[in-house]
């Protein structure tokens, strides 16, 4: 497994990320534990050393599962998590609710050591930006964590050009966490020049348009009512046979290369920018190993120019979020 750095910060992890989210929370019910222990260690055997998880996944679950998992491996694995939700009484979500206090994320933080086994999180996320807390003061307490020597790393995730720009002037963002894949290139506009400026690595999470690239989705596809997907627009039936042009799209481009539509969409990732490290999300060996067989997909120049013009010519129909989670990116 090739090796990459994020950004300038010196901290290098496998050119291929695994986001665990999925393991317990968001796609459909939560999987067996042993099974996910069992891909946990069958991924760091294949070279994989990033790892992505979150406190509000399961919730607490999914962090829990990866300090049992990758217990007997420290010192060889970087686990990245996340800060900023709470939970909220009343709401069908109970974890609906934002909050980047100061005093909650050094709660979170003790919380996440504990769960994780680790004695400081490699990597530490502002999950959304919290509208109520300055940046500056979320910065300022990752800062002191730091210091403290309980975390090693600041990220952000989904957050705007100048919320990076804020925090970065008073702790080195290491990372930004966001959705970029052909099926969704906004961040090509201003994120991915803000970043390249300020030397931060990107961690494109749903780098297979949350499954929608591997071609296993289509217009006939029913989704769980506890899988996220559900309820996101892009993913209703009109807009999913309206989208469908894309995926066709990278399929061809499979064909030629003799490779799978997975691998082709993870390829074009890796090639946009040295820095960027994929975390695509999985619960079977099969696709982990697919996934991983991308790092020796080869795009030339004129691929790369050829995916570009094609996937332009393409419309995408649907938003990516609900309205509710609309509202919290790229603040």
């Amino acid at each position: 497994m090739q090796k990459r750095f994020l950004g300038n910060s010196g901290l290098e992890v496998s050119a291929l990320g695994l986001g665990c989210m999925g393991m317990s929370w968001s796609y459909g019910p939560a999987k067996d534990k042993q099974e996910m222990i069992r891909l946990l260690h069958a991924a760091v055997e294949r070279g994989i050393t990033f790892f992505d998880t979150a406190e509000v996944y399961g919730p607490l679950e999914n962090e829990a599962l990866l300090g049992e998992a990758l217990a007997p491996f420290r010192g060889q694995v970087v686990i990245a998590t996340k800060f900023g939700w709470a939970p909220n009484p009343g709401d069908t979500n109970r974890w609906s609710a934002l909050n980047s206090r100061p005093e909650h994320i050094r709660e979170v933080a003790e919380g996440s050591l504990k769960r994780l086994r680790v004695e400081a999180i490699d990597l530490f996320y502002q999950h959304r930006v919290d509208p109520e807390v300055p940046i500056e003061d979320v910065a300022g307490t990752v800062k002191d964590l730091i210091v403290e020597g309980k975390v090693r790393h600041f990220g952000l995730s989904e957050a705007g050009a100048q919320t990076m720009r804020r925090a970065h002037a008073v702790q080195p963002v290491t990372a930004l966490q966001s959705e970029y894949s052909l099926f969704w290139r906004q961040p090509e506009v201003e994120i991915l020049p803000t970043l390249e400026e300020l030397g931060i690595g990107f961690v494109p999470f749903s780098p297979l348009g949350k499954g929608f690239l591997t071609g296993a989705i289509t217009p006939e596809t029913k989704f769980d009512s506890t899988d996220f997907r559900s309820i996101v627009p892009r993913f209703s039936d009109e807009n999913r046979k309206a989208n469908q042009a894309l995926v066709d799209m990278v399929t061809g481009f499979a064909v030629k290369k003799k490779v799978t539509p997975s691998q082709i969409a993870l390829a074009w990732l890796l090639a946009q920018k040295p820095w960027i490290v994929p975390i695509p999300g999985t619960t079977k060996l099969s696709r982990l190993e697919e996934n991983i067989g991308a790092t020796n997909v080869e795009l030339t120049a004129d691929d790369l120019a050829a995916i570009d013009k094609a996937s332009a010519a393409i419309k995408i129909a649907g938003a990516r979020y609900p309205a509710f989670h609309e509202k919290l990116v790229g603040r």
